[in-house]
């Protein structure tokens, strides 16, 4: 092969390394690392280079390249599970990777096309972009996981989300960053004027009277469990004893498992079901469990009472495809022998149905929510309000590094778009008291209360009291989605009206 044949092949690879490192770039702003400042850098340079592509395909190449480093790099973490039976799983890992990286790029890919397509800039790409953001979050059902609106939970400016969600955050972040693109030093004015309301509404929101406590006390549990050793036969028993040690002699009005925390199958009122209500004691135990009727399983959060009775439950609505069910499971299952990884029940669960909130008297009623429930805002919509949200999960799925920190951030973020407290209980961490404003709130014993990864340990603390409804919670994502498709409409006309003056004959 000719240096010269050579040569496009080594241009194509220079664009791609450059899209792939400006995929990183952007993906800094996430959890843990929270480097909004080169986040912003990264996406401001991407809408740069695609919305200057020559063609509607480069356009696309150049989206895909850059969305492939980005959510490569945000959600590296999918390997994890691969790794906790590498003999039977590992050789999964890194093509898993690449098809998250790949797949997901592709969003970003078609708002490109879109973009340049309709002839627009970075305004349009920046609409566009959001728009198939809000898209990622609900098709196929849904993953809405490292939005670039997300670069701010570590900032104060996550109380934007009581305001305009986490769609939203996005799509004014977007915004903010492509105006000066297009419009040059007129287009400052957008960022300003965007930055002021956001410094605003979140100053307003940080200075609302804290709300009083709700009266009671919860103990929260994590058990530091590791998942090779979660469904070990041989460890049930300990992992068993190491929960209710935790449970006794609380002296709280309700203590918290994590998700699945419970190895058996339980009956009410005998066996497992007595030990963990004598555990409790006076307290009501609410704890992840496993159930199963016939071929049919579901993962559970059941509350426990006197007697080893379940008084009420919640199962999980919103199933991990893959990790808790497989698409088509019977007939895969039957012919491949592949189960989901989380289930313990042959192919996987069966969603729940409803979100129904659960009563606990004077600590008020709890919104359910399980492990990765709660990075769809939609779904923790209910028609009553409820006085705090319950979470139980176990990131132990999404190891060290990065996942669990995302995870984390994201359930903040669902107390502050709802101006609810949170209080999270997790299998390895990370278990907490968030407050409605998505801050860290205090221990009875003063301290924060958190529990950071790889630790065990119990979390004492009060229900934090609730804010006001939030503009959010009251309209939700629907009318975003309008003004993006008005935007974008609107970007339509302008460039068509543009190409008829360029084309019509002087003095016509």
């Amino acid at each position: 092969m000719t240096a010269a044949a050579r040569s496009p092949a080594r241009v194509r690879a220079r664009a791609l390394a450059q899209d792939l490192a400006l995929g990183l770039a952007a993906a800094a702003g996430q959890a843990p690392l929270g480097l909004w400042p080169v986040a912003l850098a990264g996406f401001a340079l991407a809408l740069r280079r695609i919305a200057a592509a020559e063609s509607p395909t480069a356009a696309f190449r150049r989206g895909w390249g850059i969305g492939a480093g980005y959510f490569g790099f945000t959600l590296s973490w999918i390997v994890q599970p691969f790794f906790v039976d590498p003999w039977r799983h590992g050789w999964m890992a890194p093509f898993a990777v690449l098809a998250v990286a790949a797949g997901f790029g592709l969003f970003w890919a078609v708002a490109g096309w879109v973009a340049r397509r309709m002839g627009g800039g970075a305004v349009t790409l920046a609409l566009a972009l959001s728009g198939v953001e809000l898209a990622r979050g609900h098709l196929l059902t849904g993953f809405p996981w490292a939005l670039p609106g997300h670069i701010w939970l570590d900032t104060p400016l996550i109380q934007m989300g009581a305001l305009t969600g986490a769609y939203g955050m996005t799509a004014l972040t977007l915004l903010a960053l492509a105006a000066p693109l297009s419009l040059g030093r007129r287009g400052l004015v957008v960022p300003l004027l965007i930055a002021g309301v956001a410094a605003g509404w979140s100053w307003h929101r940080l200075a609302l009277p804290e709300p009083a406590a709700r009266p009671g006390l919860v103990r929260l549990v994590q058990p530091d469990i590791a998942q090779s050793l979660k469904w070990d036969p041989d460890q049930a028993r300990a992992n068993f004893d190491t929960l209710l040690s935790l449970t006794r002699g609380s002296g709280a009005d309700l203590v918290i498992w994590p998700e699945t925390a419970v190895p058996y199958l339980i009956e009410e009122g005998q066996g497992a079901a007595l030990s963990i209500a004598e555990a409790g004691g006076a307290a009501t135990v609410a704890t992840g469990i496993q159930r199963d009727e016939g071929e049919r399983a579901w993962n559970t959060l059941a509350v426990f009472g006197p007697g080893g009775t379940i008084s009420q439950s919640f199962d999980k609505n919103h199933l991990v495809p893959f990790g808790e069910y497989i698409p088509m499971g019977d007939l895969v299952f039957r012919w491949t022998g592949l189960r989901a990884f989380a289930s313990q029940a042959g192919a996987g669960y069966t969603p729940g149905t409803d979100r129904r909130l659960l009563e606990f008297g004077a600590l008020g009623r709890a919104l359910p929510v399980i492990c990765y429930e709660a990075i769809f805002p939609e779904d923790l919509v209910t028609p009553e309000r409820p006085d705090w949200i319950i979470m139980v999960t176990n990131d132990a799925w999404f190891g060290t590094l990065t996942g669990p920190y995302q995870h984390f951030a994201q359930a903040r973020l669902r107390a502050v778009e709802l101006g609810l407290p949170l209080l999270r209980a997790a299998n390895t961490g990370i278990s907490a008291v968030v407050d409605a404003r998505g801050r860290i709130a205090a221990a009875a014993d003063g301290s924060p209360a958190l529990l950071g990864l790889g630790l065990r340990g119990v979390i004492d603390a009060a229900v934090p009291g609730a804010l006001p409804l939030t503009p959010y919670a009251r309209i939700g994502d629907v009318p975003l989605a309008g003004l993006l498709l008005a935007g974008l409409a609107l970007g339509v006309i302008r460039a068509r009206r543009r190409q008829g003056l360029e084309t019509c004959p002087p003095g016509a």
